[in-house]
Formats: C-alpha cells, sequence, structure tokens
C-alpha cells in the first residue's frame, strides 16, 4: 500500500505539473501578459495552495507551531532545493524584473515577517497589513505586465484567424484548475506514503515532522517548477518559486495570523534560527541573480549544499547528537565565509563586465 500511494502521488504530480505549465503558457498567450508575470501570480499563488490549506487550518487550531513552521520551511525549501534542483536541470535566465522588482520585494517581506515577529507574535492587525500588501503587489504586477505588453512590438498577423480569446482563457483555465487539483493530490499522497514508508524503516516522528512533512507542501512548487525547467519555461520556474515565497509569508502567513485566536505565536527556536535564516536565503538570491543574468548549474549545487546542511543541522538539533558543535563551527567559519567570498568574486566581475560593455 504505501509503495503504491508513493508512485501514484509522483504520478499526479509530474501530470499535474504539465498540466499547470502547459495551461500557464496558455493563458500568458491568451492574456495578453508576460509569462513571468503569470509566473509569479497565478502558478505560484496556485501551487502555494496546500500552505494556505495547512497554515489556515493550524492557525483556527491555535497551532501557531506549524503555521509559522510551515511558511518559513518552504520558503527555505523553495529557494534552496527547487531552484537548485531546477538550476542543476538547465541553468535559469534571470530577467531583469526580477532583479529589480521580485527579488528585492522578496527579501523586503521576509524582512518585514522577522519584524512583525520579533515580539513573539503576529498579531491579528499585522495579518492584515500583510494581505493588504499582497493586493498592492499583485495589482502592481498586473498593471506592469500589461504595460510591457503594449510596449512590444505587434505580432506578425497570422495566416489561419486565431481562436476566439474567451475559448482560449477558458481552455487554459481549465488546465491550470485540472493541474492545481492533481498537484494538491499528488502531494497529500507522496507525504502519505513518505511518511508511512520512513516509520516502517524505524525513522523517528521528529526526523520526519522536520524533513518529509516540512517539504511537502512544498511538492507542487517542486513539480511545476522542475517540469517549467524541463521545457525552457524558466520564467514560469522562477516566478512559481519567488511569487510562491511572497505569497507564502503576506497572503499564508497574514492570514493564518487573522484567523487565529490570538495572533500568530512564534516560538524562541523560530526567531533565532529558521525566521533568520529564511531571511538570509532570500537576501542570497539578489547577487546570484544578478551574476550573469542567470543561475548556472554550479550556483544551483550550492543551493542544494545549503539545504541539505540545514536538514542536517535540524536533524542534529533534534536528536541532540554529540556532532552539533563541530557541525556548527564547520558552517560558521569555514562553508558560510567562502560562499560570501565566491559570490563576491562573481559579483564583482559581472561588474566589471558590464564597465567594460559599457566602454
Amino acid at each position: 500500500m504505501v509503495p503504491l500511494m508513493i508512485l501514484l502521488g509522483l504520478v499526479s504530480l509530474v501530470a499535474g505539473a504539465e498540466l499547470l505549465v502547459r495551461g500557464a503558457s496558455q493563458l500568458a498567450r491568451a492574456a495578453g501578459l508576460p509569462s513571468l508575470v503569470i509566473g509569479l501570480t497565478v502558478v505560484a499563488y496556485g501551487t502555494s495552495a496546500p500552505e494556505l490549506a495547512v497554515s489556515v487550518g493550524a492557525g483556527l487550531a491555535g497551532q501557531s507551531d506549524i503555521a509559522l513552521g510551515n511558511v518559513v520551511g518552504s520558503n527555505t525549501f523553495n529557494v534552496l532545493f527547487i531552484l537548485g534542483l531546477s538550476a542543476m536541470i538547465a541553468p535559469l535566465a534571470v530577467s531583469s524584473q526580477l532583479v529589480r522588482l521580485d527579488v528585492p520585494v522578496m527579501i523586503g517581506v521576509s524582512a518585514l515577517a522577522w519584524v512583525l515577529a520579533a515580539d513573539g507574535v503576529v498579531s491579528r492587525w499585522e495579518g492584515v497589513l500583510l494581505v493588504c500588501c499582497l493586493v498592492a503587489y499583485t495589482a502592481l504586477l498586473l498593471r506592469l505586465g500589461k504595460r510591457n505588453e503594449q510596449g512590444r512590438a505587434p505580432r506578425p498577423v497570422p495566416d489561419k484567424p486565431a481562436p476566439p480569446r474567451r475559448r482560449g482563457l477558458l481552455g487554459s483555465a481549465l488546465l491550470i484548475a485540472a493541474g492545481l487539483v492533481l498537484l494538491v493530490l499528488g502531494a497529500h499522497w507522496l507525504v502519505r506514503g513518505a511518511v508511512g514508508l520512513a516509520r516502517l524503516l524505524g525513522v523517528g516522528d521528529m526526523l520526519i515532522g522536520l524533513t518529509i512533512v516540512a517539504a511537502g507542501t512544498s511538492l507542487p512548487e517542486a513539480a511545476t517548477s522542475v517540469v517549467a525547467s524541463l521545457r525552457r519555461q524558466r520564467d514560469i520556474a522562477l516566478g512559481n518559486v519567488v511569487g510562491s515565497n511572497i505569497f507564502n509569508i503576506l497572503g499564508v502567513l497574514g492570514g493564518a495570523s487573522l484567523v487565529s485566536p490570538r495572533g500568530m505565536g512564534v516560538p524562541d527556536a523560530a526567531l533565532h534560527l529558521d525566521v533568520p535564516v529564511m531571511t538570509a536565503v532570500a537576501l542570497a538570491c539578489l547577487p546570484v541573480f544578478f551574476t550573469g543574468g542567470r543561475i548556472s548549474r554550479w550556483e544551483g549545487a550550492v543551493f542544494l549544499g545549503y539545504y541539505a546542511a540545514y536538514v542536517a543541522y535540524l536533524a542534529l538539533s533534534a536528536s541532540r547528537h554529540a556532532a552539533l558543535p563541530a557541525f556548527s563551527a564547520a558552517m560558521w567559519f569555514l562553508v558560510l565565509p567562502g560562499t560570501v567570498l565566491g559570490v563576491g568574486i562573481s559579483v564583482f566581475r559581472a561588474l566589471r563586465l558590464r564597465k567594460a560593455a559599457h566602454e
């Protein structure tokens, strides 16, 4: 039963991601919007449906730890694992809009969440603020998308008459809806099967929660971005991750804070480790996206390596393993400074190349 559930989950995820990417691409053409905007909104918000359901349900039940941990863990997983894996499959070209607008917004809302959580609670009025910011950001994206599309050169007139606009929009919407349903079902089946398999193998509940369940709600984003990368729909692959992270903080965290009876409580452990890690991961995207205008395979490998290190730290911390102090020291004094130095050199080279190109 467990292997069958895992197999069904994987098949549903792949099929759902294929339908969602195809529907999103068609919607971008039918609605006259850039595929990046569709990835940042329709695809990103849709694939974040599991996070929204889990966190709002946890907020209603007063389980703040689950609601907050879901958002923070999903955002870290999205950048380090999903972007890393997608870039390993095919280097991802980065749109200038992402560098100028969307990544700075992701960094800003991550920092805002850290500030709001600093007093140990994200209150209901702070949840209203987050949701209002989401509405404003979405409206800005749609306005910029329309303006950019209108500024492009007119497309050549096809020999055959194009299908009616309304029919194109309806077909795209049906593909997206079917893809989202399959993604949610696939994520649910895969998580249940993986948890069952882990228990059969004797893995503890704490480690299961820190790894399988935490990543489970991000499986739709993972499947969608990987399929989009394989299909060379790189704007959708990148927009899905960045948009999902913005939605998770503004929409999911904001919505969960709104429905929580006493606001969203923030555990000390999350405030001192997980929220800072989420913010640092968002901040790391800016220099990586800036260098060369793309995310290369080696940068994707670095992201994946950091996610593996983060999960290893969580596992060592949960089990109070004797190797934790040595592991922490190696990360702080060897791996992290080396990465900062490497990114700094890449940024310096990119600036020199741009200066030389303008001279």
